[in-house]
């Protein structure tokens, strides 16, 4: 797994790592029950305090992403991440509020702001069937 970490980012280094195995699921860079670093070999690796792994992985497991097993270690879970239900789409609509209302205020068309969403949408399916075709 390699993580690319900013320091300088104003983004919280937890959940840049959160992010960044997100996105591996989604892409298909992480196969269902296949195991993740430890907190402390992560840590070590990418050269950071085990406490702000620790951190993004107790975020990671409490919204269903990996699942921590005190012998077993990190895992993503053999069933797979759980599918949106309407409480999840109600917290994505909360989240994409923002995102909208800036890119009104910045003059972004609707067209463009859809096109950026299916180009990252189409980014993620590529890269999860080219891994599944591995």
């Amino acid at each position: 797994m390699l993580l690319q970490i900013h320091l300088e980012s104003e983004e919280p280094i937890y959940m840049q790592i959160c992010n960044q195995i997100i996105e591996g699921i989604a892409k298909g860079g992480y196969s269902p029950g296949e195991k993740l670093p430890s907190v402390r070999k992560l840590a070590a690796d990418i050269g950071i305090n085990f406490h702000t792994v620790n951190k993004a992985y107790q975020w990671l497991e409490r919204e269903g992403f990996i699942e921590i097993h005190r012998k077993q270690g990190v895992s993503i879970p053999l069933q797979g991440v759980e599918i949106a239900d309407a409480t999840y789409l109600q917290t994505l609509n909360q989240k994409l509020r923002p995102i909208v209302a800036e890119a009104i205020a910045r003059s972004v068309s609707e067209q463009a702001f859809r096109k950026a969403c299916h180009d990252l949408y189409e980014e993620f399916q590529t890269s999860e069937r080219e891994n599944e075709a591995q």
